[in-house]
């Protein structure tokens, strides 16, 4: 994975293709509170709670990659299955979910051809076991 950044699934962000400026990762932790007469409230670790990806980025399709890149990346998102992901230097971050893909393009040409895409994409881990994953 030489010059990949990040690849989900099949799909690999890279500078030769969908480049993303910003990643943002927000992990949430969920802990009980049980109030206490006369004091603060006691707390118990009950579990993670939901952990997201939000990704945006550009592509220039006349210069690498081509057109379908954002096609390709709703692909993946209908098929409703988990997906791996993988950061560019090997790290197996779990199984995700694409939840949504927005596009915008600009500065257009013949055929109404954007030469710049902008596209942001949210993901979530996926943490169903693999029971779930396998429907048993």
């Amino acid at each position: 994975m030489a010059d990949v950044m990040l690849q989900l699934g099949v799909f690999q962000f890279s500078i030769d293709t969908a480049t993303y400026q910003r990643l943002n990762r927000s992990t949430e932790y969920r802990w009980a509170r049980q109030p206490r007469i006369g004091g603060n409230d006691a707390m118990q670790f009950t579990g993670y709670g939901p952990e997201t990806i939000e990704i945006e980025g550009v592509i220039y399709p006349h210069f690498r990659g081509g057109l379908k890149q954002i096609d390709k990346l709703r692909t993946q998102g209908s098929i409703g299955i988990p997906l791996p992901l993988i950061s560019g230097i090997g790290k197996v971050l779990g199984l995700w979910v694409i939840e949504a893909v927005t596009e915008g393009q600009e500065v257009f040409a013949a055929q109404g051809i954007p030469h710049r895409q902008d596209f942001s994409m949210r993901m979530a881990r996926y943490d169903g076991g693999l029971r779930s994953f396998l429907r048993l």
